[in-house]
């Protein structure tokens, strides 16, 4: 459950879009923490916080902050809306949690885009890269623009990582890249929110006027090394849903040469599950060119329900090196973890070349 802590802001960091990164001093001594302004207001130094250091103490990587809850002695202020009705949206998210948000939905009467999204029924064969890491999103972006360039991207990030769309910092870098966010179901914080992935999809087409999306969980994702016990495997729901709406699915394959763990060597077993098990609606799934044999020995599983892809790779390499933020999956870089960055990035390629 949680774990508390109460302390005192020594500094302010660094930040991104959203958030901020604090030294808190603590009784445990110095503390890293981040605060998300628009949840609790923006601390200070001298200001006392309440944070919650569950993450920190388990050494978790991506959680590994304290998370600051509320500055107790200096609230910030209400809202500058009325917040009685629902002009302002009636759209809560982190439902029924101690910072449950609420927010103007894409689509609920009182949003602009309401006539637009009330219309919309189909993606009109829009290409929808899913990944089941955040990881992957810059390198799908990366894989799309090294043909087209001008290509309008949108991402649309589900609830299976991290609920605050700020959290990221690869979502801060890749601003002037994207079309725009949107959050669905509880996860918040984006250009647009939506409840869920079928209504994010929409917006990310009618309302972003995106050429392609992708689609991915925040940072932060859950994990127990069981087959189904992986937040990433809803990716294939989203197949689904992009089938379901008129989209054309594409599935960046997880492949990996550096990850120690055999269950995610070539084609990891989380790929398998959500491709092979989960997802109904066919989908092309990119492979590169020339993946050697040991990487690709799972493939055949997959081809009896989808449409695997071989993408030739010239010029993906450069792409991925001139990515306008660092490549990193589970603390490997580029170079550590050539094969999954790469795979992303001819996901991204695929989906171009079908525009």
């Amino acid at each position: 459950m949680v774990r508390w802590r109460s302390g005192t802001v020594l500094s302010v960091r660094r930040g991104w879009r959203g958030a901020v990164e604090l030294d808190v001093e603590t009784g445990d001594g110095l503390t890293r923490a981040l605060a998300y302004p628009e949840l609790v207001g923006s601390p200070e130094p001298g200001d006392r916080v309440l944070l919650n250091v569950g993450a920190l103490v388990m050494g978790l990587g991506t959680g590994g902050y304290a998370l600051v809850v509320a500055l107790p002695d200096r609230l910030p202020a209400d809202p500058a809306d009325d917040g009685t009705d629902r002009d302002s949206g009636h759209l809560v998210k982190a439902r029924y949690t101690p910072l449950q948000a609420i927010l103007l939905g894409v689509d609920e009467e009182a949003s602009p885009h309401r006539e637009v999204m009330a219309a919309a029924e189909s993606l009109d064969g829009m290409p929808v890269v899913t990944a089941d890491l955040h990881s992957a999103l810059p390198a799908i972006l990366a894989g799309v623009h090294a043909d087209r360039p001008a290509a309008r991207v949108a991402y649309v990030m589900t609830d299976g990582g991290a609920l605050p769309a700020w959290f990221s910092r690869t979502l801060d870098g890749l601003a002037g890249s994207l079309a725009g966010t949107v959050t669905t179901g509880q996860a918040f914080g984006g250009d647009l929110e939506a409840s869920t992935v079928h209504t994010g999809l929409l917006a990310a087409r009618h309302v972003l006027h995106a050429d392609v999306t992708i689609v991915a969980q925040g940072p932060g994702n859950l994990g127990t090394g069981t087959t189904w016990g992986f937040s990433g495997v809803a990716l294939g729901e989203a197949i689904n849903a992009i089938g379901v709406l008129g989209g054309r699915p594409i599935g960046s394959l997880r492949i990996s040469d550096g990850d120690g763990r055999a269950r995610h060597r070539g084609v990891s077993h989380h790929s398998l599950t959500a491709y092979g098990k989960v997802a109904l609606t066919r989908a092309d799934l990119p492979v590169p060119q020339g993946l050697e044999a040991g990487l690709a020995a799972d493939l055949d599983f997959l081809s009896d329900r989808h449409r695997v892809v071989s993408v030739a790779v010239d010029g993906l390499d450069e792409a991925l090196r001139a990515s306008p933020v660092p490549l990193s999956t589970m603390g490997r870089k580029l170079d550590q973890d050539y094969q999954y960055f790469l795979a992303a990035a001819a996901a991204g390629r695929h989906a171009a070349s079908l525009l």
